[in-house]
């Protein structure tokens, strides 16, 4: 059996030969113009949806202007919601009542006024915790942990430990110098062989261990 499938639908295999049927390989089961996600990022949902673009995502339509970007290795957890840019109303006039969505003839106008709509960006190893919601044109780092039923609306630093509503920072993971390092290794962009060689010192917490371990 390999080491990780990235091909696979269902990355968890029980003992007896069984797939994990909650768990999803999300570039497997998605195929979405504005949504992109790295290799290994899986999502695990109680209730498994049809659809797990609109699931996640419920208000980022194909041709919308804005993208979800979800790096490698993230982990989400059930009932996580990315509320991507197009979820809003205009706010500038003295409705925000969409007309534009019922009136085919003045939907020109509802639409210039979202022209430019953020990204919402998702870094590499960030797990996001159960019922977790991500508002509009967060831009979160690597290695993010997110706290179940966080409302996280601003952006969060790598190696961050955010929960609450809204969600503030509670602590970095690691030392500002041990982060710095981590960023330039970028373990999620090595070769899977390299990455099971060095498991041990990944689930430990030695910087040079770590190093040493990707070394040349």
């Amino acid at each position: 059996m390999p080491f990780l499938n990235p091909l696979a639908t269902h990355p968890l295999v029980f003992p007896d030969g069984r797939v994990h049927p909650d768990m999803v390989h999300l570039n497997r089961v998605i195929d979405h113009p504005n949504i992109t996600i790295g290799d290994h990022t899986y999502a695990n949902d109680f209730t498994p949806p049809q659809d797990w673009a609109a699931h996640l995502a419920p208000y980022l339509y194909s041709g919308a202007p804005e993208r979800l970007i979800i790096g490698r290795f993230c982990q989400i957890a059930h009932g996580v919601r990315f509320i991507t840019a197009s979820a809003n109303h205009a706010m500038n006039g003295f409705t925000t009542y969409p007309f534009g969505v019922f009136d085919r003839d003045t939907l020109a106008t509802y639409r210039d006024s979202f022209a430019g709509l953020p990204d919402t960006v998702i870094g590499n190893d960030v797990w996001i915790g159960h019922g977790a919601l991500i508002l509009p044109g967060v831009t979160m780092g690597n290695g993010v942990i997110v706290g179940a039923g966080a409302v996280v609306a601003h952006d969060v630093p790598d190696y961050a430990v955010v929960a609450g509503n809204p969600a503030r920072v509670l602590r970095l993971r690691f030392a500002p110098q041990v982060i710095a390092r981590l960023i330039a290794l970028a373990w999620w962009d090595r070769p899977l062989e390299r990455i099971r060689g060095a498991l041990p010192t990944l689930i430990a917490a030695d910087i040079d261990a770590l190093e040493a371990a990707f070394a040349p």
